[in-house]
């Protein structure tokens, strides 16, 4: 008998340990939400992914002090772009100029050009600002903006430092074919924003 006791009581207490209570199973719920809000909204479309990676790769071609220096001005121009977003948000900035920026800077990777540092630097801090202005506008009155820009200031930081390395490791083999490998990608971001520029006069013709 007291062992059944025994047995129902066990069983009871794990029942109780068991009976499911308030979890949160998305971090967008908790205080950090925002901080990964920010580091996962860049990567949700090529509209950022693909200019980005075609400057890392332009950096990568560059002298390695023109390249270290573009680490250090793109998450800054980032956060810059977002903190405009909400002192004006009303600003209009034609989808134009980010399409424009995706084929310029491939062509320059395809044709494998050195730029002079303002020129190479201004091109940097132009894709941070005009991207960071554009994710600052995805923050709503709920959302903690230092955290959501901050998320957006490191993602930029990060994916920059890690694509341009990874191309500078890359081209150390010393082959040639390397290099062309590197000048044809820049080719299919040059071709991708001609075709998303396609897109964007087709849609605004139909409208």
């Amino acid at each position: 008998m007291k062992k059944r006791t025994l047995i129902r009581g066990f069983a009871a207490a794990l029942a109780l340990v068991g009976v499911p209570a308030s979890a949160d199973a998305h971090l967008i719920n908790t205080t950090l939400g925002d901080f990964y809000g920010g580091v996962l909204h860049p990567l949700s479309g090529p509209e950022d992914i693909v200019p980005w990676f075609a400057l890392a790769i332009l950096a990568s071609i560059q002298d390695p002090r023109n390249a270290r220096w573009l680490l250090f001005a793109f998450p800054v121009a980032l956060v810059g772009g977002a903190l405009l977003s909400v002192v004006a948000p009303a600003l209009s900035i034609s989808p134009a100029w980010n399409l424009a920026v995706i084929v310029v800077t491939g062509l320059a990777v395809a044709a494998a050009a050195k730029l002079p540092f303002p020129i190479f630097l201004g091109l940097g801090t132009l894709i941070a600002l005009l991207h960071g202005y554009q994710n600052g506008q995805a923050m709503t009155r709920d959302t903690d903006r230092l955290l959501f820009i901050c998320g957006v200031g490191a993602i930029g930081y990060v994916f920059v430092t890690l694509i341009t390395a990874l191309a500078i490791s890359f081209r150390q083999g010393g082959r040639d074919w390397r290099l062309i490998a590197l000048r044809a990608s820049g080719s299919w971001v040059a071709a991708v924003g001609v075709i998303m520029i396609g897109l964007q006069l087709r849609t605004s013709a139909a409208m």
